[in-house]
C-alpha cells in the first residue's frame, strides 16, 4: 500500500500544487458542461416525431461529451495554465505534471457541418483508435522481449490480489489494448458471478445488434372508425414525465402532440388504452420486488420511481405501465382532451399514428446505463437486443440474444452464462478473460459503434459509481464499471499507465465479507496499474 502511494501521490501533489492558483478559473470556464456530464441525466437530445422526421446527430457528437469527462475533469486537478499547443497538448500537462500525453479538440475525423456544435476535447490516451486525428495509444516497446512487461505486472498485482478482503476466490486479467497482449492472468477462464460488470456485455451486445444511432420510439395510435387512442410502449427506459425533460423523450410532449392531432380531427373525448405487448414473460426479476429495479415493462415513465430521483435504489410503483398511462391521461386533460380511465389493449396494424417521441441515440442510453449502473436501462437493452435478434423480449430471450451477439463478435465465451442484462441475477457467470476482451473490442478502431462502452465507464473520482472513490489515488485516470452483490465485488475497465499505455483490466472476487474493504482492495489494485 505504501509503495503504491509513494509511486502515485508525489506526482499528484506536484500537479495540484502547480495548478492550484488557476483551478477556479478553469472551473468557471467548464463548470456548466462538466455538471451536465457528471449528472449523466442530461443526454443528447431526444427526438419528437410528428411523424416521423427526427433530426439526425452524428454519433461522435454524442460520444465526444462523455469521452471528455476523464480528460476535462482531471484537467481541473492537473492543469489550468498555458494554451493548447498546435497538437492539442497543454504545455502545463507535459512540462509540469509529468502526466500522460492527452490530446484534445479532435473530431474523430468526422468533420463539422455548418451550424452544428464543434467537438469537445477528446481523451486520446484513454480512448484509443478513435480516428486519424488522435494519437495512437502506446504499447510496450516492440523490441522488448515478451514477458518482461507481464512479469512487472505480476510482481505488482500478485500481492495486491492476495488481500484477504477479496475473499476466497479472485480472478484477474490485464491486457495491453493496443496490442491485445495479455500482461497478467490469474484464473482468466474461471467463470464467476460478475454482478453489474455484466452491463459491459449488455452494452456491447446492444450496440452490436442495433447500432449506436438507434432510437427507441413511444407512439400514440388512433384505431380507425373509433375514438380509442392507444399509448404504445416501445421499450424506452428513459421516457420521462418531468416538466423539464432535459433532452430525454417527454411524455408531456407526446400528450401535447397527441392533443393537437386529435383536435385537428375534431375529437375532444377519447377512450384511452395502453399497449405493453412488446415484451413477453414475467416482468418481475428473479430477485423479486427490489428498490434497484422496477418491473420490466415497455411502457414506463422515469423508471417508475416514486420520488424525483434519477439514479440509485428507490421504491418503485407496482405497475409502471398503468402509472405512465395515468400520467399521460392527465397531460391530455390539461391539453383539452377528455379521457376515460386508461385500460390495457393492443394497437392494431390499421391504427393511425397520432404522435411519437423517440429517445436519444443508443450511444447516449448506453453511457447513462454504465455511468449510473442503471439496472432498468440494462434490462430494457437486453430486450431490445432480443427483438433485434429475432428472439422473444423476455429475461430468457434477452440473455440468449446477448450471448449470441457476443459469440458473433468472436469473443471468448467459455464459461459465460447470462440470465439477465443487469447482473442482478446471481446465476450470471462471466470470466475476466471475456470482460477484458469486451473492452478491447470496444476500443477496436474498426468498430467505432462500440465506443460508448468506453466513454460510458465511470471516471474515477468524478462520475457515476466511482465519483466518491479514488479521491487519493488514480482519479481521472481509471475508468471502470463496478459490480457489487452480497459476497461479490468486481471491477472492470481501463487505465493509462505512466508510460501512456492503455490497459484493460478485470478483477472479480467472490466470497467477500466486507463490500467496503473489497472495493478498497480493488481500487488499490487499479491504482497500482496507473503507476506501473
Amino acid at each position: 500500500m505504501r509503495k503504491i502511494a509513494g509511486a502515485v501521490r508525489p506526482r499528484l501533489t506536484r500537479v495540484v500544487t502547480a495548478a492550484k492558483p488557476q483551478v477556479k478559473r478553469l472551473t468557471r470556464a467548464v463548470g456548466p458542461q462538466l455538471a451536465r456530464i457528471r449528472r449523466v441525466t442530461g443526454p443528447r437530445p431526444a427526438t419528437l416525431v410528428r411523424p416521423p422526421r427526427p433530426r439526425t446527430f452524428r454519433t461522435w457528437q454524442y460520444t465526444a461529451g462523455a469521452a471528455t469527462a476523464g480528460l476535462a475533469l482531471a484537467a481541473g486537478a492537473v492543469t489550468a495554465a498555458g494554451p493548447w499547443d498546435a497538437d492539442g497538448q497543454r504545455t502545463a500537462e507535459r512540462n509540469r505534471a509529468a502526466a500522460l500525453e492527452h490530446t484534445g479538440g479532435a473530431d474523430h475525423g468526422s468533420g463539422i457541418a455548418a451550424g452544428e456544435p464543434t467537438p469537445a476535447p477528446s481523451a486520446g490516451s484513454v480512448l484509443t483508435g478513435l480516428g486519424a486525428a488522435m494519437n495512437t495509444v502506446k504499447s510496450a516497446p516492440s523490441g522488448e522481449p515478451a514477458g518482461i512487461a507481464g512479469t512487472a505486472v505480476t510482481d505488482l498485482l500478485g500481492p495486491l490480489l492476495d488481500a484477504s478482503a477479496l475473499g476466497d476466490t479472485r480472478t484477474a486479467v490485464v491486457v495491453d489494448v493496443a496490442t491485445g497482449a495479455r500482461l497478467y492472468g490469474a484464473g482468466a477462464d474461471t467463470a464467476l458471478t460478475p454482478a453489474s460488470t455484466t452491463k459491459i456485455a449488455t452494452a456491447v451486445a446492444a450496440l452490436s445488434a442495433l447500432g449506436p444511432d438507434h432510437r427507441i420510439t413511444t407512439r400514440v395510435a388512433l384505431e380507425p372508425g373509433t375514438r380509442e387512442v392507444v399509448l404504445v410502449g416501445g421499450g424506452d427506459p428513459t421516457l420521462t414525465a418531468r416538466k423539464n425533460a432535459d433532452g430525454w423523450a417527454s411524455l408531456r410532449t407526446l400528450a401535447t402532440e397527441t392533443a393537437r392531432s386529435l383536435t385537428a380531427r375534431g375529437i375532444k373525448q377519447i377512450t384511452l388504452s395502453y399497449d405493453t405487448t412488446l415484451y413477453s414473460g414475467p416482468d418481475l426479476h428473479p430477485i423479486g420486488v427490489n428498490d434497484n429495479l422496477a418491473r420490466v415493462s415497455p411502457l414506463m415513465a422515469d423508471e417508475a420511481r416514486t420520488d424525483g430521483s434519477v439514479e440509485g435504489p428507490v421504491a418503485r410503483v407496482s405497475d409502471p405501465a398503468a402509472d405512465a398511462a395515468q400520467k399521460f391521461a392527465g397531460f391530455l386533460t390539461e391539453a383539452g382532451i377528455k379521457t376515460s380511465a386508461p385500460g390495457t389493449s393492443k394497437a392494431s396494424s390499421r391504427a393511425d399514428t397520432l404522435a411519437a417521441v423517440s429517445s436519444p441515440p443508443l450511444s447516449a442510453i448506453v453511457e447513462r446505463m454504465l455511468t449510473n449502473s442503471d439496472n432498468d436501462i440494462a434490462e430494457a437493452l437486453a430486450r431490445q437486443t432480443a427483438l433485434a435478434s429475432g428472439k422473444v423480449a423476455s429475461f430468457d430471450g434477452g440473455a440468449a440474444a446477448i450471448d449470441a451477439q457476443l459469440a458473433k463478435l468472436g469473443l471468448p465465451m467459455t464459461g459465460a452464462s447470462f440470465h439477465d442484462g443487469s447482473g442482478l441475477n446471481r446465476d450470471d457467470r462471466l470470466t475476466a478473460n471475456l470482460l477484458t476482451a469486451l473492452l478491447v473490442k470496444a476500443a477496436d478502431a474498426d468498430r467505432p459503434g462500440l465506443r460508448p462502452v468506453l466513454t460510458g465507464l465511470p471516471v474515477a473520482g468524478f462520475t457515476g459509481t466511482l465519483s466518491s472513490r479514488y479521491t487519493d489515488g488514480a482519479a481521472g485516470v481509471v475508468r471502470a464499471k463496478t459490480g457489487t452483490l452480497t459476497g461479490v465485488n468486481t471491477l472492470a475497465g481501463t487505465v493509462v499507465d505512466k508510460d501512456g499505455r492503455l490497459l484493460a483490466f478485470a478483477f472479480l472476487a467472490a466470497d467477500t465479507t466486507s463490500p467496503a474493504e473489497a472495493q478498497a482492495a480493488l481500487d488499490r489494485t487499479a491504482t497500482a496499474l496507473a503507476g506501473l
